[in-house]
């Protein structure tokens, strides 16, 4: 028989590879997860710059009938008598009586309110804006499919295929009346 040394030297070396191969495979692992971070950020970046640049230097809103279906699709309809229930992705705000996204990753700030008091500027005004699950009323919207129709519907398949014109209006808010001035600009861009 022989003192096994050549065998143990094996083992040893077999154990560093897969030590060195596992170390690899974690480092890529990493990376990965990296990448994939630094892609949704720029994607949350890229989102909240479009936002901005639809606000202008004027604060332009969304109109009357949009910020309807973007606050039913947040907050359902049950405060009307309705039963759609509010998104999952809906956040009590630190601040009483405020609401924020919890699925889009812009916290809790006041910037990210939903809905604010009178005239102050709240999330759901800006003219571009996107919904992380494509809900009705958003910028970035996606029909819903015949899988979401199926039992259980989903909330985007009982807005956009249950409701009608009448319960959407039913959701009040408050959209501030457009100057003279904008209102000529718009006028004029239509006729062109």
């Amino acid at each position: 028989m022989g003192c096994n040394c050549g065998k143990k030297k094996k083992q040893q070396q077999l154990k560093k590879f897969k030590e060195e191969k596992e170390k690899k495979l974690s480092i890529r692992k990493s990376w990965v997860d990296l990448r994939k971070e630094v892609s949704r950020n720029l994607t949350l970046v890229q989102s909240f710059g479009l936002s901005m640049a639809s606000r202008g230097i004027r604060n332009k809103k969304i109109d009357g009938p949009v910020k309807q279906l973007r606050v039913l699709s947040c907050f359902g309809n049950q405060g009307v008598g309705g039963e759609l229930i509010p998104c999952e992705g809906l956040k009590e705000s630190k601040t009483e009586g405020r609401h924020f996204c919890g699925l889009c990753g812009c916290g809790d700030r006041s910037g990210t309110h939903l809905i604010s008091n009178g005239e102050k500027y709240s999330k759901l005004d800006y003219p571009v804006l996107s919904c992380p699950l494509q809900m009705p009323g958003f910028s970035n919207y996606e029909p819903s499919d015949e899988e979401d129709r199926l039992p259980p519907m989903s909330r985007k398949a009982y807005i956009d295929n249950r409701l009608t014109p009448q319960d959407i209006q039913k959701i009040e808010v408050s959209v501030p009346e457009k100057d003279e001035k904008l209102k000529k600009e718009i006028e004029e861009h239509i006729k062109d």
